[in-house]
């Protein structure tokens, strides 16, 4: 196409043509609000490269067996480091009826791909072994010791699911058995069964491939005149409004450009 070429577009209220198309159609994350896969579509009409979709910014589901005696623990929040891969975030747990959510799994399923092991540090601002070995003459039970750190509730069943050990008064660990506890409040490792998708997610992963824009006018390489911006680009930030930022900016730099 040339560079004064036209678009064409074809709409309910009429049909518009334009030297400049610029699509800001959002992607695939709560489709209740409207969400649809149309600016895909569009990228893919002009032959530009869309990278692989998944939902980010979304909370992680459990097999429905595996995670029963949790479920009655919806709500039990508390703070935790979570690492994925190469990646790591320190915020709040939530447990919920399904698995696990709050600002730390919502940061860290951007990065989780299915059949890998969360590793989570239940008592990041501890060194466990230490504390137990500290404790080894008590005679009050492991799950109401972790009560200053966890609910109550969450602690019992916690103790009670982990087959690493039993769950009982500190003075009946010996070293192998305390630094056995250690090693799981530091590296609980969950593997998730899946997210709860596009419908709870607060962003879409992947998009219009950023290679085929320009860096500086959000302009296609290819396709002179046509501009992506926003959440439909190959662009995800973390929590915090750093995808409303990269939505503001990249409108920017495509409205100063056309």
């Amino acid at each position: 196409m040339g560079k004064k070429a036209k678009f064409y577009v074809s709409t309910s209220r009429g049909e518009f043509e334009a030297v400049s198309l610029v699509v800001a159609t959002g992607g695939l994350s709560i489709p209740k609000t409207g969400a649809t896969p149309f600016g895909y579509h569009v990228a893919e009409q002009f032959g530009i490269p869309i990278t692989k979709l998944k939902a980010g910014l979304v909370p992680l589901t459990f097999a429905p067996d595996e995670w029963k005696p949790y479920a009655d623990l919806t709500g039990v929040s508390f703070p935790a480091i979570v690492t994925t891969g190469k990646q790591s975030f320190r915020e709040s747990l939530l447990v919920t009826h399904r698995g696990l959510s709050g600002p730390v799994i919502l940061q860290a399923s951007s990065y989780w791909q299915p059949g890998e092991a969360l590793h989570i540090n239940l008592l990041p601002d501890c060194d466990a072994e230490t504390l137990l070995t500290e404790q080894k003459t008590s005679k009050k039970l492991l799950s109401n010791y972790l009560i200053q750190w966890f609910p109550k509730s969450f602690a019992e069943i916690w103790c009670e699911q982990n087959k690493s050990f039993e769950n009982k008064p500190l003075n009946q660990y010996n070293d192998k058995q305390r630094k056995a506890i250690a090693v799981q409040l530091h590296d609980w490792q969950v593997i998730p069964s899946g997210t709860q998708g596009y419908t709870k997610a607060e962003v879409t992963c992947g998009g219009v491939d950023t290679h085929a824009l320009s860096s500086k006018t959000m302009e296609c390489l290819e396709v002179p005149g046509l501009y992506f911006i926003g959440e439909v680009v190959d662009v995800t930030g973390q929590l915090g409004g750093y995808n409303f930022q990269w939505a503001w900016a990249s409108g920017f730099a495509a409205g100063q450009a056309v």
